[in-house]
């Protein structure tokens, strides 16, 4: 049997862009109960940043503030913008996750990369949910929505908390990747992954999982 695909964490820094997506499983009770909660057979998800000569960097969601947030220059939990490097590094070696990378197959616009910032700029800081919340806004999104549509509205409302998926999906509908006739709320980590189809717009497509190696030199 083939060994899956994997690259160092330096490779795949040099090759990804903004859109591709982070994947984390992890075997704390935490990252159990997540997957459970989200019945997602990963527990962690978020999404590349990579503009002109700034390094590359992760747009996510955790209960954790040991990575200074680059939007805002603090640290605080909830809807974050960190280092690519450092945040990956945080999530394997600290964390104890395994990680994969799932490139996004299309060109990225410059007015797909206007709405990732306007996203970051409206979304950074919120906290994240607990995990009763957690559960219930995952039900809330599985209500069936017959032939009603969100709207652009619907990803523009205040929100009050996020969690990891519903900040990808909040990002991948403004960048006109996903359609809106589903609530953020609907998309869990697993939703990310190859063994779910997720179709995408504009001939856009998500390539298959690549793990990535992460050296402890780095941590």
């Amino acid at each position: 049997m083939k060994s899956p695909p994997s690259l160092p964490l330096d490779a795949a820094l040099d090759l990804t862009r903004t859109g591709d997506i982070w994947l984390f499983r992890g075997s704390s009770a935490a990252d159990r109960l997540i997957r459970v909660t989200t019945n997602s057979p990963v527990n962690h998800v978020g999404m590349s940043v990579v503009l002109e000569d700034l390094p590359p960097l992760m747009w996510h969601a955790e209960l954790g503030r040991s990575l200074p947030d680059v939007w805002s220059g603090d640290h605080h939990r909830g809807v974050q913008l960190h280092d690519l490097r450092d945040a990956v590094t945080t999530w394997v070696h600290r964390y104890g996750q395994r990680a994969w990378l799932r490139q996004l197959d299309g060109d990225v616009t410059a007015e797909m990369e206007d709405a990732v910032l306007q996203t970051i700029a409206r979304l950074d800081g919120t906290p994240f949910p607990s995990t009763a919340g957690l559960a219930l806004g995952w039900l809330r999104g599985r209500r069936p929505l017959g032939r009603r549509s969100l709207g652009p509205e619907g990803n523009h409302a205040r929100i009050e908390t996020a969690y990891c998926a519903e900040v990808l999906a909040r990002t991948y509908t403004a960048m006109s990747l996903l359609p809106d006739d589903r609530p953020p709320q609907w998309y869990d980590p697993g939703r990310f992954w190859s063994g779910d189809d997720l179709p995408l717009r504009g001939g856009f497509r998500l390539g298959d999982e690549v793990a990535v190696d992460v050296p402890a030199a780095q941590v």
